[in-house]
């Protein structure tokens, strides 16, 4: 590369500047629109709120009209069956579905890869019939071969339900071929799909379309038991010479669970009494506690542009000024129909503004109440076209305004600009002279900006810092080759040395103690290398890992009844807190923690040593403790004893292999939970104690991950 980039320049980005203050400016003429239509919009929303409150009224007391549904399990799809005013003519086509069809819900993502399908589904119900309409995305049908016993090797749907006797069933719907399905009735597991019963309650017709095919059929409402509980699922085989089921998709998206979901059947009656009560540009519904639509009249959709041509260059002109305006001065809420919603289901009537593609809508709640309880709510939602054709006609007013405060403000971007550009570039060049051509650092800080309060003052104590890290990693890079010869040489030796006398050595005592001395060294040199690639991996591997809920104090004396057994030659003592210690951790690499803790404890002790293992809490975090007698650590190396390949205790009285990796993998294991490390030497140059501090379950998971 030969140093040039490419991209916005400062005056490229100044003209952006400009280009928001074009919008910017007129926002603030705009004002005592916005005043206006709050006036309006407020009158509107407080009538419509009186609306609500008038149908809520009706519908008071009238709990047989909510409570004859089963509640929704939670976790399942909530399959709606739409109220149908005819039945439907089982032909496979949607000519029938015409009043629901825009109610169709899809199943299975679209970007799950070429050998997932994906399904359209709409549900209805009639004179206790259910219907289903499924159009599934297949680009290779494969029809069920007579000749063959099986009824899973081939194209098919699935449906599970809760049958009368509360048992689980499940339904194959087969297609032999365009037209009449097939169905029968399977008491086994899916797997063991291999024949079943024809059951000639549920009746259903194929028909084949460009990308995949049109299934229709209907099932008895009481088939489903009193919990009118089932699922829908599509199986797709693609190859006609294997069979083998390539994917299943169902109404369920949770894994490893029931395909079950709840079939609702919106209310006839809730919808008799409110479908006299419509009005043009308003859409309400009846909503029970459950949050289950149970009856819906209306449209809050507008009537479209005027025919009119002057009429609709006005409109056009407006609608592109109002998306500029409105973009930052908008005081509509994208989720206000769920915020009135759980409001109005919480006992408070509440209003609301909400922008869709169609315009702004308000969206008005009122709760249902029966015997002192919210058993539903009224939401009524109306457009504000009326209100819009007031503002857009001084909306074009408000214009011719803004160009004279439009240019004071381009100036003021203008200075603003100049100045930023210069700053920029002062702590551009302090950045680059930090290091050299050779990519030497010829500084570990920078002075410029670094004072500041703005977002370049952020920016400039980054670079200080960055510059501040390389530092210590050019620091960790240059001690590297040293420490790594040092710990190497002395094992390679040994093993050279061992090597040479054993070819010299005749008898069989003399040769096996240099091959055993030669193992050693290989086995040194091994555990160093394994040492390295554990810690090089470890926080690479930490970021998968889940927490769960862990009773410390229990782990750590389970732990310690190992290490008496694995280390007779130490005396392991344990002190401190009797009562549980919850926290959230992973439980393996706790005892990696520990590990490593007990591993240096022995390394820096003789035998017959006690070893102290305590555990500390207060109200927020606990505090894990190893101490053991023997050699302590200079005072200037306490900070540092941390870090990778850092061992400062020269006296090892076992002469063990040490490599100063295994406290370095405990502050990442640390820092992974929340938490922290701290090494002291005991009083009087007795030993060393390593303390780990976490923080306790109860603490906000978001401070652990903003820890870790």
């Amino acid at each position: 590369m030969d140093g040039t980039y490419f991209g916005p320049r400062l005056g490229t980005k100044l003209l952006i500047l400009m280009s928001v203050a074009m919008v910017a400016f007129p926002w603030f003429s705009y004002q005592y629109l916005s005043e206006m239509e709050d006036f309006l919009v407020d009158s509107q929303a407080n009538a419509q709120l009186l609306t609500a409150e008038g149908i809520s009224t009706l519908l008071n007391g009238r709990t047989d009209l909510f409570y004859e549904l089963p509640l929704s399990p939670e976790g399942y799809e909530q399959l709606y069956a739409h109220a149908l005013e005819t039945p439907v003519n089982i032909d496979g086509k949607p000519t029938d579905w015409e009043d629901v069809i825009n109610f169709s819900v899809t199943f299975g993502a679209s970007d799950a890869g070429p050998d997932a399908n994906q399904f359209n589904l709409i549900l209805g119900e009639h004179n206790g019939q259910v219907y289903a309409l499924m159009h599934v995305i297949d680009d290779s049908l494969v029809f069920r071969d007579r000749d063959i016993l099986r009824l899973d090797v081939s194209d098919h749907a699935r449906i599970t339900f809760t049958g009368l006797d509360n048992r689980i069933r499940r339904i194959v719907i087969a297609m032999n071929e365009p037209g009449v399905t097939s169905a029968y009735t399977m008491d086994e597991d899916w797997r063991y799909a291999i024949e079943g019963d024809s059951d000639n309650r549920v009746q259903g017709f194929m028909s084949t379309v460009d990308n995949g095919y049109l299934l229709e059929f209907r099932v008895p409402l009481d088939l489903f038991g009193s919990t009118q509980r089932f699922g829908l699922a599509v199986a797709d085989v693609d190859d006609p010479d294997t069979r083998e089921i390539t994917s299943v998709t169902g109404t369920l998206p949770s894994a490893g669970r029931e395909a079950f979901g709840l079939a609702l059947l919106k209310s006839p009656e809730v919808l008799q009494i409110i479908e006299g009560l419509g009005y043009s540009g308003a859409n309400i519904q009846v909503i029970d506690d459950q949050r289950r639509v149970r009856a819906e009249v209306g449209n809050y959709r507008g009537a479209g542009p005027s025919a009119a041509e002057g009429a609709f260059l006005a409109d056009l002109w407006f609608r592109v000024v109002r998306e500029l305006l409105e973009f930052t001065a908008s005081k509509t809420n994208p989720d206000a129909e769920e915020v009135v919603v759980n409001r109005s289901l919480d006992g408070v009537p509440s209003t609301q503004r909400r922008w869709t593609d169609e315009g702004e809508i308000i969206v008005a709640a009122h709760p249902i109440i029966a015997d002192e309880e919210i058993i539903g709510t009224v939401v009524l939602k109306q457009n504000t076209d009326r209100i819009l054709e007031v503002r857009r006609d001084a909306l074009l007013r408000v214009i011719s305004f803004s160009v004279l405060a439009l240019l004071v403000f381009v100036l003021l971007i203008l200075g603003f600009s100049v100045r930023l550009a210069r700053r920029i570039r002062k702590l551009g060049a302090e950045a680059n002279s930090a290091i050299d051509l050779y990519g030497r650092l010829r500084a570990s800080e920078i002075r410029s900006e670094t004072r500041s309060g703005d977002e370049i003052g952020d920016l400039a104590r980054s670079i200080s810092g960055m510059l501040t890290r390389l530092h210590q990693h050019n620091q960790f890079l240059e001690n590297m080759p040293r420490t790594l010869r040092h710990e190497i040489n002395n094992p390679l030796n040994a093993l050279s040395t061992s090597l040479q006398n054993l070819e010299l050595e005749e008898s069989e005592s003399g040769r096996e103690k240099y091959l055993e001395a030669a193992k050693r060294a290989v086995l040194r040199i091994g555990m160093l290398v394994q040492n390295l690639a554990d810690a090089a991996s470890l926080e690479e591997a930490l970021e998968s890992e889940e927490f769960e809920r862990l009773d410390l104090r229990m782990l750590v004396e389970n732990y310690l009844v190992n290490c008496r057994t694995a280390h007779p030659d130490r005396s392991f003592e344990y002190f401190g807190t009797e009562r549980a210690a919850v926290v959230a951790a992973s439980d393996f690499r706790i005892e990696q923690l520990l590990d490593k803790l007990i591993d240096n404890a022995i390394d820096f002790s003789e035998p017959g040593a006690v070893i102290r293992v305590g555990l500390a809490s207060n109200s927020h975090e606990i505090t894990l403790s190893v101490s053991n007698p023997g050699p302590t650590i200079p005072a200037d190396s306490l900070r540092t004893v941390f870090d990778s390949m850092v061992s400062v205790r020269a006296n090892n009285p076992d002469n063990r292999l040490h490599f100063g990796m295994g406290l370095y993998v405990v502050r990442i294991i640390a820092k992974h939970h929340g938490g922290s490390v701290q090494a002291e030497n005991l009083p009087n140059g007795r030993g060393v104690t390593i303390r780990v501090t976490i923080p306790l379950e109860h603490e906000p998971r978001a401070a652990l991950a903003a820890a870790g």
